[in-house]
């Protein structure tokens, strides 16, 4: 006897973007019933610690910085090396709980620093001669480039909070040879 199809993986409609331009989050509405779906969606009230429902209960969302980009090696040159703002490169892995503790300073970071500085991500592991040619030891690690080049003394490893993030990437964007 064949069974019906389960309804409860294929009533669930791609989660549509909740957060601000610069934060994409994404929520599971039911699509089988589309008009109470709009009605859900236009009632939900965005804020920075989730989505709050109608009822008041706060769903939490994962929002991701739009503005902080992954980069392969073959766009190297192009985002980073040719960029005219200085770029701050984060390099990380997805195994990497240090680099996990880290990417909310990074993409705080994104936003406070939008037109100063611009940030992107290189993955350890898909990108294997940018970290020999950078000779990336320690992960998560941090460099800022400008001008095609690595700014002397701008690598730092290891996990940061914004404070000490402040506390490194103010005096990089200070310096004369830098801003």
């Amino acid at each position: 006897m064949a069974s019906a199809p389960s309804t409860a993986a294929s009533s669930l409609a791609p989660p549509p973007p909740l957060c601000s331009s610069a934060r994409a989050a994404r929520l599971r509405l039911p699509s089988s019933r589309p008009a109470a779906t709009a009605a859900l969606t236009s009632a939900l009230i965005v804020t920075r610690r989730g989505v709050v429902a109608p009822g008041g209960r706060l769903a939490r969302l994962r929002c991701r910085a739009g503005s902080v980009r992954l980069v392969a090696q073959d766009e190297f040159e192009a985002e980073v090396l040719q960029s005219e703002l200085p770029v701050l490169v984060d390099f990380v892995a997805e195994w990497c709980g240090p680099c996990r503790l880290v990417a909310p300073v990074v993409d705080w970071a994104s936003e406070e620093y939008e037109g100063r500085l611009k940030i992107v991500k290189i993955d350890h592991d898909a990108n294997p001669e940018i970290i020999q040619k950078y000779k990336v030891y320690g992960l998560p690690a941090l460099i800022l480039f400008k001008n095609g080049e690595e700014v002397p003394g701008s690598r730092r490893e290891g996990a940061i909070n914004k404070i000490k993030f402040k506390d490194y990437i103010e005096p990089l964007l200070a310096t004369s040879n830098v801003a």
